[in-house]
């Protein structure tokens, strides 16, 4: 015998199969939004450090690095400030956000510190080793993570990240010249050095947020100081001599100002989403600098080159929750 339903019961359970569809929407919309405010500045600080790799990559032979130290230091401070004083943020000198402030100084000195770093083993080193060893400091950050800050992602994450990192670590290698006669073994070190550095920096970045007052924006003048303090004084002391050519600040500074984009990138991303997959997915650069070599430069890419990028691509997709 078919059961009878009272109409008050039928539009009962109506109003409440309504309710639910409507939380679930608004719960679906608000992780749709989190997940947006940090994944929107990682894929813009994606973009803007691989054209800013790609215009290095093309002038490098006109700038040495130590001159790209001191206008990325220029670049830093315009970026920076600039949106430190648009914006608004809790005060500097506050007494409950010295303990951020203090990290935050701190990580990009350290970050500074790991670049002046680079670009001695560079010097040092084969170029085709030291890229390629430079490219995994994402690894380390997501291991720092997991033991520092806690952060734990789901399988299939890791698997992404693995597939990120990978990709940039193939992408960035390029067989060995055999014309190149190593002379010293202090590249090994610094790179090495150079990888802890940057992970240490990312992680730090990360904890700082953790603390009352913490804001983007002041982080802004952090990441100004800190540069002032490494590259800015290492780009002083090597690379002030000689004269400043308006072509030669024009090939510098343009790639500097889109490094220092997308730090700010990575900034806000730091704040918003888990470390553990904002470095990987901002790590992944190598990829837009590859177009842009392709494109701009007519390097050929090869089938290795092609299958890292599946990969790096197929990593990204899988990698936000």
């Amino acid at each position: 015998m078919r059961p009878r339903y009272h109409a008050r019961c039928v539009a009962c359970a109506d109003s409440a199969y309504d309710a639910g569809t409507a939380e679930w929407d608004m719960s679906a919309t608000a992780a749709n939004t989190a997940l947006l405010v940090w994944l929107t500045p990682s894929m813009i600080a994606l973009f803007l450090y691989g054209i800013g790799q790609g215009l290095v990559k093309k002038y490098i032979g006109e700038v040495s690095p130590a001159r790209f130290c001191l206008y990325f230091v220029l670049a830093k401070a315009i970026v920076n400030l600039s949106w430190f004083f648009t914006h608004e943020h809790p005060p500097l000198g506050s007494a409950d956000g010295r303990t951020f402030l203090e990290l935050g100084v701190l990580a990009y000195i350290i970050d500074g510190t790991g670049w002046i770093l680079y670009f001695e083993s560079i010097i040092a080193g084969p170029i085709t080793i030291v890229g390629t060893l430079s490219a995994a400091y994402p690894a380390l950050t997501v291991v720092f993570a997991r033991i520092f800050l806690g952060e734990q992602l789901s399988t299939a994450q890791y698997a992404a990240v693995a597939l990120v990192i990978g990709g940039c670590l193939g992408l960035s290698y390029s067989p060995p010249d055999a014309g190149i006669k190593i002379l010293s073994r202090r590249w090994i070190p610094l790179a090495f050095l150079a990888l802890i550095c940057w992970a240490t920096s990312n992680t730090i970045v990360k904890h700082a947020y953790s603390f009352a007052e913490a804001s983007e924006v002041n982080l802004m003048a952090c990441n100004t100081l800190g540069g002032v303090l490494s590259l800015g004084l290492y780009g002083f002391l090597k690379g002030r001599q000689g004269t400043h050519s308006a072509r030669e600040y024009l090939h510098s500074f343009v790639p500097m100002g889109m490094m220092a984009g997308g730090d700010l990138g990575v900034m806000i991303a730091s704040r918003y989403g888990p470390i553990s997959i904002v470095v990987p997915l901002t790590g992944a650069y190598p990829v837009v600098t590859l177009a842009f070599a392709a494109l701009i430069l007519k390097e050929r890419i090869s089938k290795l080159q092609y299958g890292c990028v599946g990969a790096i691509i197929t990593g990204m997709v899988l990698c936000p929750p």
